[in-house]
C-alpha cells in the first residue's frame, strides 16, 4: 500500500453552509519530520506533536515528540525519541500515552523518558488514543479495522469489523467512544470508495452506531470537541477541516493542503492547531 500518494477528493454528503471565509493564520512553526498529532497540556502550558520522521509503519526508530508552546515557539524538538511512527497522543496528567504502529507507549511525563510499552494483538497501523474516565485508554488501529483497550495493564481488543470503517481518530464525551473514521472499502491509492462518518463505540460491549444520519463525509482523521457542543474534524486526503454537528451535518471550516492530521482545539483561546504532515509545519488558526 502506497501510504501517503493519494490525489485530493471533494467531500460529499450532507455539507450545510459554504466554505468559511479564510480563517486567521495565528502562527506556523516549521522544521518538524511528518508531524502527526498535537496534543496541549494545560497544566504545562506545552504542546506535545508527536513526528513519524520517516515511513508511517517504518520500524525505524527514528520516531520523536516535539514540545512546542501554545504561542508556536519551539520548546525541545526532540524531548522524547526511541519511538518508530508515533501517531496519536493523549494524557492523564502525568503519563502520555502514544500509539506506535504495533504497540501502545507510555511516556512519563516529568522525566521525558518511556516508562512502558503494550504490544498490540495483530496490530498493523495503530493511529489515535483517547482516555476515559476510569483510565482506561483506547487506540485504534486504522488498517486492521480495530479499537484495541489498555484496562489494569492489559491491552485487548475492544471493537473490531467493517463497522468501524477503518477508524482513526478517538475521543471521549459522556463515556461514549466518539471514532472517526477513514472510510469505507479501501483502496491502493489509501483513498476509500466511501468517505467515513463519525461513529460511536459502546466502552462496555464494543457495539458501534452512526452519530448523526450516517452520511459519509470523507477521510477523517483528528477529532476534537468544540465546545460547543460540535466536533472539528480533519480530512487528511482533502485536506478540509468541518466542523459536525450531532445530526451528521457539516460544514467546512478550512480548505487545507492535503496531509492535514490529528488536530487540537484550545476552546478558551479559538485556537485551531493543526499537523501538517507532508509540509512538516505546525498551523495555528483562530476558529469562532
Amino acid at each position: 500500500m502506497r501510504l501517503f500518494s493519494a490525489a485530493a477528493v471533494v467531500a460529499t454528503g450532507s455539507l450545510i453552509g459554504s466554505i468559511a471565509a479564510a480563517q486567521e493564520v495565528v502562527w506556523m512553526l516549521e522544521g518538524l519530520e511528518a508531524p502527526e498529532s498535537a496534543l496541549f497540556d494545560e497544566a504545562r502550558n506545552t504542546l506535545y506533536v508527536s513526528n513519524v520522521n520517516g515511513e508511517p509503519t517504518g520500524k525505524d526508530g527514528n520516531g520523536y515528540i516535539s514540545r512546542v508552546s501554545p504561542d508556536g515557539q519551539m520548546l525541545e524538538a526532540q524531548w522524547v525519541t526511541g519511538m518508530d511512527a508515533p501517531k496519536g497522543l493523549v494524557s492523564d496528567g502525568t503519563t502520555l500515552y502514544v500509539s506506535d504502529i504495533d504497540r501502545l507507549v507510555a511516556i512519563d511525563i516529568e522525566s521525558g523518558e518511556i516508562a512502558q510499552t503494550w504490544a498490540a494483538e495483530g496490530a498493523i497501523f495503530l493511529n489515535d488514543t483517547a482516555l476515559d474516565g476510569a483510565g482506561r485508554v483506547f487506540v485504534s488501529d486504522m488498517i486492521a479495522d480495530k479499537i484495541h483497550v489498555l484496562v489494569d495493564g492489559e491491552l485487548s481488543i475492544l471493537a473490531e469489523g467493517e463497522t468501524l470503517q477503518h477508524p482513526n481518530g478517538l475521543n471521549m464525551r459522556e463515556g461514549k467512544l466518539l471514532v472517526a473514521p477513514w472510510g469505507l472499502e479501501l483502496q491502493e491509492d489509501f483513498t476509500t470508495k466511501t468517505g467515513g462518518h463519525l461513529i460511536t463505540v459502546d466502552v462496555e460491549d464494543g457495539s458501534v452506531k452512526s452519530l448523526g444520519s450516517g452520511d459519509p463525509v470523507g477521510n477523517l482523521d483528528g477529532l476534537e470537541p468544540d465546545g460547543k457542543g460540535n466536533w472539528i474534524v480533519s480530512d487528511w486526503i482533502a485536506g478540509a477541516v468541518y466542523r459536525i454537528a450531532d445530526d451528521g451535518k457539516y460544514e467546512m471550516l478550512l480548505d487545507l493542503d492535503m496531509g492535514s492530521a490529528d488536530l487540537e482545539f484550545i476552546p478558551g483561546q479559538s485556537l485551531l492547531i493543526v499537523p501538517m504532515m507532508l509540509s512538516n509545519s505546525l498551523v495555528a488558526y483562530r476558529i469562532e
